[in-house]
């Protein structure tokens, strides 16, 4: 037996799905926010909403990391690889995003940008290395999944003296985004939508722990429940949020207990610290500006800083008037309720960043879920 058959089992699934149905309250609706893009795309592939009860609600969150980059650090990206000839380096996804002008950075690289795709940023220091004669810029994003790796290639590139890489960062932290989405008045003017409790971010909670979520479950009463990424696990967790909701109690658990702890990896929180600090504010897609919620670089590494470095400057931009990205974001709008949606917009020439990464809503609806959309015909 592979080990992840374990967690797709079908006999498995079909008890877990019994105990929802018998644990739910047939008078109430129930609303709860998988945070993570990678838990939006595996209740979609795997159709685990089909075996939810009717009135348990499953809200896509704004956990997908290309998904919440404003347009506005794309153009910052472009700016660099089109106007100061940079070696722009990034992850695959964010090349797709859509840009102010009908561009991208993969079309920049069309009109002869030197955009590369990197699978770690290792990748885009060992490429200043090889080019002593050419300025390297890795574009950083990600939540604090993907930052101690940037972190540990800032410092490595500092003890080395590379004078030629540096770094735009756009990395984002979790717990100021959920924290956003229950108190700010500027998301309730957007729309406002009951949530029950949270579905953890498992990967996240790899590096930060269980700690940072206890907050939410003492001020504002929500339960949360990390939750690993297959199937039975995501199936288990909606089950432990349900029982916690149904017992009026709120607290965090741990159903992803083979990799996350309390405290999470010390080790990849130090040397974050060390090379980060906190952003007063920082412009996510469909929240808006965000108080202390992005890590810019230590003054100690601001050579490495290409904000610094090349003096470019952020400046917000509007989405697509008809893309509904940023409600979807937020929870209140679903991808089917976009006019784009499936017509305009696809994963081969997506409008809106949602439709951009496997993770975001759109892309894994219009995979995995669109059938559900079509009505059934007599024949």
């Amino acid at each position: 037996m592979k080990y992840v058959d374990e967690f797709r089992d079908g006999a498995l699934a079909r008890n877990l799905a019994a105990s929802l149905r018998a644990e739910v309250n047939p008078g109430r609706e129930y609303s709860f926010m998988e945070f993570c893009g990678g838990h939006t795309h595996a209740l979609a592939r795997h159709g685990v909403v089909d075996l939810l009860p009717p009135n348990v609600r499953m809200v896509h969150g704004p956990g997908c990391p290309v998904c919440v980059l404003p347009i506005g650090r794309i153009d910052m990206a472009i700016g660099l690889a089109l106007g100061r000839g940079v070696v722009l380096c990034t992850y695959g996804d964010v090349m797709r995003v859509p840009a102010s002008g009908g561009l991208s950075l993969l079309r920049a690289r069309a009109r002869g940008a030197d955009v590369r795709m990197v699978y770690s940023p290792a990748d885009a220091l060992q490429l200043a290395r090889d080019h002593p004669r050419r300025e390297v810029v890795f574009l950083a994003i990600g939540f604090e999944t993907t930052t101690p790796p940037t972190a540990l290639v800032v410092r490595q590139a500092a003890r080395e003296g590379l004078e030629n890489f540096s770094v735009l960062c756009c990395h984002v932290l979790t717990p100021s985004a959920i924290t956003h989405i229950l108190e700010s008045p500027e998301v309730a003017q957007y729309g406002t939508l009951a949530l029950d409790g949270f579905v953890g971010p498992a990967h996240v909670s790899i590096v930060i722990g269980t700690a940072p979520y206890e907050p939410f479950a003492k001020a504002w009463r929500k339960p949360v429940v990390i939750s690993g990424f297959e199937p039975l696990d995501m199936m288990q967790s909606i089950l432990m949020l349900l029982r916690q909701v149904n017992g009026g109690r709120a607290e965090v658990e741990n159903q992803f207990t083979r990799a996350v702890g309390r405290d999470g990896n010390r080790a990849a929180q130090a040397v974050v610290a060390e090379v980060f600090e906190l952003r007063e504010s920082f412009e996510w897609r469909g929240l808006g500006e965000v108080a202390h919620s992005a890590l810019k670089l230590r003054p100690a590494y601001a050579a490495i800083d290409a904000e610094q470095r090349f003096g470019v400057h952020y400046h917000a931009v509007p989405d697509h008037k008809q893309c509904e990205c940023g409600a979807i974001l937020r929870g209140v709008r679903k991808p089917t309720d976009c006019k784009l949606f499936a017509t305009v917009c696809t994963p081969e020439n997506p409008m809106g960043s949602c439709m951009v990464s496997s993770e975001g809503s759109c892309a894994a609806h219009y995979t995995y879920g669109r059938w559900r959309d079509i009505p059934l015909v007599a024949v």
